[in-house]
Formats: C-alpha cells, sequence, structure tokens
C-alpha cells in the first residue's frame, strides 16, 4: 500500500526533490507537502508516476539462490545496495531484497530464473514457518531455499526439497519469509518493458 511514509522514504534514498516529483505527478508543489503531512490523499491516477519517479518498485537482488544448494555471494559479502535489482509491477517495502533462484531441486514449484523477495529481516518465530519455504541461513553459516520441517529437538529443524535429499537436524541464524515469486518469463517481461521505457525517455529529450 502506498502511503507518505514511502514516499518520504523514496525521496530520501532516490536523493530527488519534492518538486520533480510534483513535475511528474502533474500537480503543484505544495500538493505534495500535503501529502506529506497528511492533509491530502493520494489519487489513484497518481500511484504510477509516484512509483515510477521513487523507483518504489525496484528490489534490490542480493545474489543467487540455490534452489537445494547454498546461496552465493553471501549477502554480508556484497554491496548493501545489491548486485542488482529487480523491477516490479508494483510498490514493495524497503524491508525487502531479492534473491535470483538457480537449480532444479524446488521444481516444479521454482525454476531457475525465478525471482524470489524476501524479508530482509525475521520477522516472526521458527514455529511459524514450519511446512513453508524460505530462504534460510544455518548457524554454521550456508544459505539454501528450502521447506522448514521441524526438528526432533526445539531448537532445531531438517531442510527439504522437491527433488534433493533432507538436511537434517540443523540449527537456523536467520529466515527469509518469501513475499513474492517472480517467474523467470514474468521477470524477462518486466525488464523488456522497463527497457522499452527507458529508449522512449531518451528519445523524448532529444
Amino acid at each position: 500500500m502506498l502511503d507518505a511514509a514511502m514516499i518520504e522514504r523514496g525521496l530520501v534514498r532516490t536523493g530527488k526533490s519534492k518538486g520533480g516529483l510534483a513535475q511528474a505527478m502533474g500537480v503543484r508543489a505544495s500538493a505534495i507537502s500535503e501529502i506529506l503531512s497528511g492533509l491530502r490523499q493520494i489519487k489513484a491516477t497518481e500511484i504510477a508516476p509516484i512509483v515510477e519517479y521513487l523507483e518504489l518498485n525496484r528490489v534490490p537482488i542480493m545474489g543467487r539462490i540455490g534452489a537445494g544448494a547454498v546461496i552465493e555471494p553471501d549477502v554480508e559479502q556484497i554491496p548493501p545496495e545489491g548486485i542488482g535489482e529487480v523491477e516490479l509491477p508494483f510498490p514493495l517495502s524497503e524491508e525487502t531484497i531479492a534473491f535470483e533462484v538457480t537449480g532444479d531441486s524446488m521444481l516444479p514449484k521454482y525454476e531457475s530464473g525465478d525471482v524470489i523477495v524476501v524479508y530482509r529481516e525475521q520477522r516472526h518465530p521458527l514455529a511459524s514457518f514450519y511446512g513453508e519455504e524460505a530462504a534460510v541461513r544455518l548457524k554454521t553459516g550456508e544459505r539454501y531455499l528450502k521447506t522448514i520441517e521441524r526438528g526432533k529437538s526445539p531448537s532445531t529443524v531438517n531442510l527439504t526439497s522437491f527433488n534433493a535429499k533432507a538436511i537434517n537436524g540443523v540449527k537456523l541464524d536467520w529466515i527469509g519469509e518469501i513475499c513474492v515469486t517472480l517467474p523467470r518469463a514474468q521477470i524477462e517481461r518486466l525488464r523488456s518493458k522497463g527497457g522499452s521505457r527507458a529508449r522512449k525517455a531518451k528519445t523524448a529529450k532529444k
């Protein structure tokens, strides 16, 4: 849901101005201050230009995630902004990061080239994830895309895949809850659409 807080964070993150946002929206400059102070509601027709101008639909890709294998590179070894980004068809919280899936052990649900968007910080206790797929980091540092199952003790879990041997009796350091999954074909269409917009904008400036 697009709100004033997301707009304010977008202005700070991108370094763009309220005046530039107003121009992109086709409104007077004072309208932005009114939106941020809660005096004015965002109109449905204004959502798309706000999202595009402030890049609120872009999520950093923090590396590739092995479907049944370890994630690499490790998130701590790459810059905070990631190694690239994926543009979504809707705005998302800045608390999210993305991984590109590689491998086939989670077929048919996840294919190589799909992108999963997860919450950067773990938001719920371990027990609430039993039976769910998630990006996980073990206490020993390995990172996986797996289904989390209850272990023999409250502090351990079993990690399963559709097409790979289970990893049993391990302790987790982090769980990346999946909030969006984007199939490879959709990613390619979105990137193609984004490239087309960029070419049109470049032509318009000439």
